[in-house]
């Protein structure tokens, strides 16, 4: 693993557990800047956006080619003392694709789930986010709350309604609840359906497109199928066979 030297950003928190010792505190709450080769950084488990190369892309790798990656990506710490990404994926591939021998990083250390909000949350900020990736990303997000266990009614007085999970998610993002609910019914299509409403956005030639609101109605077609076919099952399941009549024959069918 390549080392550089790191720049301390001073962000420790004014107050720390108590029960720790001073170093603990220090390290636990420390972020700082390294230099690391890019190819090093493994990625999130699980990610969903994509990265596309894209006209952007390839003007942003131009660019990481004449100036360096300018803003550094945010990794976190692992165990076994490698880094898995967090957020800056594209700068991360640009710095990978320029071919630079390191770029430089923020280390911070996040939980699973404080790492998700952040990679969630990062990430819809970029100018043009596809349904696919919108979907997965707030199933993530909003798996990754309830898991904190963090307060979704955020009241301050009585007068105040309380906040669902998915109109909290939804209010950070400037979605409705209803729009996050659609977004999430997604992740039930299979890879080619998602492609199809994925390109209701991207607009590529010779491909199928499929609208949001359509898709959203197959999902419940999806799931629903395989209990009908059970049911169907059932109905056409043959009935026992009669028994014999007294006299040793079967009883016939009325004419």
């Amino acid at each position: 693993m390549s080392k550089g030297t790191a720049i301390d950003l001073g962000l420790n928190e004014a107050y720390n557990d108590l029960f720790s010792t001073q170093a603990e505190r220090d390290n636990a709450q420390r972020s700082y800047v390294i230099d690391l080769p890019a190819s090093e950084i493994s990625d999130f488990p699980d990610h969903p956006f994509k990265v596309r190369m894209d006209e952007e892309m390839e003007q942003m790798v131009e660019s990481v080619k004449e100036r360096g990656v300018l803003s550094p990506v945010l990794v976190r710490p692992m165990p076994d003392g490698s880094y898995q990404m967090v957020s800056g994926h594209r700068r991360k591939r640009a710095a990978e694709l320029a071919e630079l021998p390191t770029a430089p990083f923020i280390v911070r250390e996040q939980t699973d789930d404080e790492a998700i909000i952040i990679i969630v949350d990062s990430n819809l900020q970029r100018e043009r986010v596809l349904p696919s990736e919108k979907a997965f990303a707030y199933k993530m997000k909003l798996d990754a709350m309830k898991r904190q266990g963090e307060r979704v009614d955020l009241t301050s007085t009585s007068a105040v309604p309380k906040l669902r999970s998915n109109e909290l998610v939804g209010a950070q993002s400037g979605e409705s609840r209803e729009q996050v609910r659609r977004y999430i019914r997604l992740t039930n299509l299979v890879p080619k359906l998602l492609d199809m409403v994925d390109n209701s956005v991207l607009k590529e030639k010779d491909k199928l497109q499929m609208a949001l609101r359509p898709a959203v109605e197959l999902s419940y077609l999806l799931k629903d199928r395989t209990p009908c076919w059970r049911s169907l099952r059932v109905r056409i399941a043959p009935r026992p066979m009669p028994r014999p009549s007294k006299c040793g024959s079967f009883p016939s069918k009325a004419s």
